[in-house]
């Protein structure tokens, strides 16, 4: 199947591991078996299935992306063979040395934040000193950026993404002069409404997180974008999105103009389609287009359709993303999802000392 169409971006959660408990996680990370891979050499054949499927963009998320021992081999293999390769991270475990080795490999690093102050932020991520750990990250990598561009090294570029709930909506300004004004060389602020997906698809958090309809409106509203914007400043762009584009699957149809998303987790095995249970091969062991071909082939099937082409509303969604992982989860993941009790903490892990 050599020089089928492959998708443009490729989300890899390459490990469930994490230091976090966020309230939303997509992936449950922290929860549930890491599932990462124990070979090196593993890893590098996941990297090697990627190059072959000819991605625009390469993410490696989590779960926590730091705790992989050979994460930057695999950023170098992709970057050496000119895929965009970007990392996400929760700041946990950076160090003042980290952003340089960091900007040898990855196109791009976002750490996560989900408020303006330390109580909002380690109340949804779940741990105690989360907050002051992912703007000591942002720090170190603003002032590596400013060293590496004083030295005429290669451009260190970084973001930040917020996670917009219920509960944390009211910062979103805030947040925006915290950013500005600590962090000078920060690229963009990305809000992201929250998506019903893992823990996020959960009837409880549904009814106590998920942004409402009119708030969703607000978010994306031109007028709001420019009131962040002003905010901002001409330096640090800003962008909101409700997020309802990952509800529909993309039409099979279309050109390949960036609708195309593969989402693999930790073990090389890939889903249907991001935000779905359901794996349709894995990467470790089957021919990579053959599994972007099944995967186009799920978007088409009549119950995926009929159960997703009535949603206007995110709540409608959650509900479509129950009766999708009941239909194609795998038994272990439907067991999981039985289990699963929707995140409403209460108390926080404490810090270590």
């Amino acid at each position: 199947m050599d020089g089928a169409e492959g998708p443009e971006i490729i989300i890899w959660d390459i490990t469930y591991a994490c230091p976090l408990r966020c309230v939303h996680c997509y992936s449950e990370s922290g929860r549930r078996p890491a599932r990462h891979l124990r070979s090196a050499a593993d890893g590098l054949r996941v990297a090697d299935a990627f190059l072959a499927l000819k991605p625009r963009v390469v993410s490696l998320a989590g779960g926590e992306p730091l705790l992989i021992k050979n994460l930057l081999d695999i950023a170098g293999k992709l970057t050496a063979a000119s895929v965009s390769t970007c990392l996400y991270t929760s700041g946990w475990l950076f160090d003042e040395g980290l952003p340089d080795r960091l900007a040898e490999v990855f196109s791009q690093i976002t750490v996560s934040v989900d408020g303006a102050h330390a109580a909002t932020h380690d109340r949804v991520r779940g741990r105690a000193g989360s907050f002051d750990r992912a703007l000591t990250a942002l720090g170190h990598l603003d002032a590596a950026a400013a060293r590496r561009a004083a030295a005429g090294l290669g451009p260190l570029n970084f973001t930040s993404e917020y996670v917009v709930l219920r509960s944390n909506i009211g910062e979103l300004e805030d947040f925006v002069r915290l950013m500005a004004r600590r962090f000078p060389r920060l690229g963009s602020i990305t809000f992201n409404a929250a998506a019903p997906a893992g823990l996020g698809s959960g009837v409880e958090f549904g009814e106590t997180e998920l942004l409402f309809d009119e708030q969703l409106e607000h978010l994306v509203s031109a007028e709001f974008r420019r009131r962040l914007q002003d905010i901002a400043g001409p330096d640090i762009r800003v962008f909101t999105t409700d997020n309802l584009g990952l509800v529909m699957p993309p039409d099979p149809r279309l050109p390949r103009d960036g609708s195309h998303v593969m989402q693999v987790e930790p073990d090389g095995e890939v889903r249907w389609m991001p935000v779905y249970e359901g794996s349709v091969g894995n990467l470790l062991h089957d021919d990579p287009h053959a599994v972007w071909a099944r995967a186009k082939e799920r978007w088409a099937d009549p119950d995926v359709l009929g159960v997703l082409e009535p949603v206007r509303t995110v709540r409608e969604w959650a509900r479509a993303v129950r009766l999708l992982n009941d239909r194609f989860a795998s038994d272990a993941d439907r067991e999981r999802l039985e289990k699963r009790k929707a995140p409403v903490p209460v108390a926080l892990t404490a810090r270590p000392s």
